[in-house]
């Protein structure tokens, strides 16, 4: 009896995972949702590890000592430091380059133009813009530090700043220029000194500054 009931389930229980094996082609359909699902998440995850190593090199701070990042001049920011050169003759640096457009756009209007910047892929980058305008024998690109660099043979230096580095950047510029240099800061204005010149609105707002009235603290309120 014993044999036959042990039989009779054995039958049973074999029959029974017959019922629950699913059928190849739902199998096969698993599969092929798997691997679309893998191939899917690996385009995505690559697209955006390309978005963030291309962008990140542009967006990194620039001026390492205090944190400045790179935030593209406006055209209208543009067009107010050109009507600040006006009548303005000799050399001319941007300080903080970035993405070379007031090297480019002062080497247009007849300036030899210099841009220091720390980020090298904006430097490469202002390189390639100034071939593409035809300008790359008067606007000149280097890796450099502000901090690092001597600007008494420009006379005309430009700065996109912010607020925590104009103080030291005042003290910099008065003891390195010339009674004949003219510094025109764009965003920020220079705590200390007294603008020959204002113009714009805004984060477009441009002013100028003379040495000659800065230099040895005569600017000072």
């Amino acid at each position: 009896m014993d044999g036959g009931g042990g039989t009779h389930l054995a039958t049973l229980e074999e029959g029974r995972p017959s019922e629950c094996v699913p059928p190849a082609s739902l199998e096969a359909n698993s599969l092929k949702k798997n691997s679309w699902g893998v191939l899917f998440t690996g385009i995505v995850g690559g697209t955006l590890v390309a978005v963030y190593a291309v962008a990140t090199p542009f967006v990194t701070p620039a001026l390492r000592r205090i944190c400045l990042p790179f935030v593209p001049a406006t055209t209208k920011q543009i067009e107010n430091v050109v009507k600040m050169l006006q009548c303005r003759r000799g050399s001319l640096v941007d300080i903080g380059s970035g993405d070379g457009r007031i090297v480019i756009a002062a080497a247009k209007e007849g300036f030899t133009a210099v841009g220091y910047e720390l980020n090298p892929w904006l430097v490469w980058y202002s390189r390639y813009r100034a071939w593409q305008e035809g300008v790359q024998g008067s606007a000149r690109f280097y890796i450099s530090d502000l901090w690092k660099v001597t600007f008494s043979q420009y006379s005309n230096v430009v700065i996109f700043g912010v607020p925590q580095m104009m103080a030291q950047l005042e003290k910099k510029l008065e003891l390195e220029l010339q009674d004949d240099a003219r510094v025109i800061a764009c965003r920020f204005p220079f705590p200390h000194w007294t603008p020959a010149q204002v113009t714009g609105e805004g984060i477009d707002t441009v002013w100028a500054y003379d040495a000659r009235s800065f230099r040895g603290g005569d600017g000072r309120p």
